[in-house]
């Protein structure tokens, strides 16, 4: 039977099915490249996770590594476009975007699967160097200038004193993969009872970041990094 042939709710149903197959397939990698890593996750298991045969999986993603990258800009890189048109118009004060960043950040990626992307990173990345180059043009990067653009914000602005760009950036991402890596590994080695509350543990380095980086009030501010200290 054709599909011209098949009554009108089954062809719809089977254009349905083949619309979401690209999702499905996504969704399927990110469970696994999470749970097993890059290296020991098979096409075929993506596949058959999904419901589809391996050569249907090839159909939309010709390679794993097209697979991961996929997943990645899905679930990570792809929202950067978002995240900057929300700087972009954010209306309020450096330290009320500040703080909106991380919990928007704990919300869309840290509290969710793809967090488990940054562990995997860190684990294989060595053995994987276009995977690495892919993650750190589509994702560390674009992470590191965004984070840059706040501060310089808050800078501008006389909301926050002089400091180093090169080095606040790290300063002010580190909790993020701290907990991401806390999320996907250290806390299986904690003792029940121990484990920390992500929201308390993102209010607390919010409250430690800003008091580092607001103009004090008793007394003036530091002199301004040279140039060289503080990037291009």
């Amino acid at each position: 039977m054709t599909s011209a042939s098949l009554p009108p709710s089954a062809g719809t149903k089977r254009a349905r099915r083949k619309e979401a197959r690209p999702g499905e397939l996504l969704e399927a990698a990110l469970d696994l490249f999470v749970e097993k890593g890059f290296a020991a996750t098979r096409v075929d298991e993506v596949a058959a996770r999904a419901g589809v045969s391996k050569g249907t999986l090839f159909l939309y993603f010709p390679s794993k590594e097209e697979l991961f990258k996929a997943v990645v800009r899905q679930n990570i890189a792809g929202r950067f476009e978002e995240w900057t048109q929300e700087l972009e118009t954010f209306e309020g004060s450096t330290t009320e975007l500040l703080r909106y960043c991380y919990q928007v950040w704990w919300e869309r990626i840290g509290s969710t699967k793809a967090s488990g992307i940054t562990k995997l990173m860190f684990s294989e990345a060595q053995n994987f160097p276009e995977i690495m180059q892919f993650y750190r043009q589509e994702v560390i990067l674009p992470g590191q200038g965004l984070v840059r653009r706040i501060i310089e914000r808050g800078i501008e602005r006389g909301e926050f004193r002089p400091v180093s760009l090169d080095y606040i950036v790290h300063v002010v991402l580190a909790p993020m993969i701290f907990l991401m890596m806390w999320k996907h590994s250290v806390s299986v080695c904690i003792p029940e009872g121990m484990d920390l509350d992500p929201e308390k543990f993102i209010e607390a380095q919010i409250d430690n970041v800003l008091h580092g980086l607001l103009v004090r009030a008793d007394g003036p501010a530091p002199a301004a990094p040279s140039p060289s200290s503080r990037g291009t």
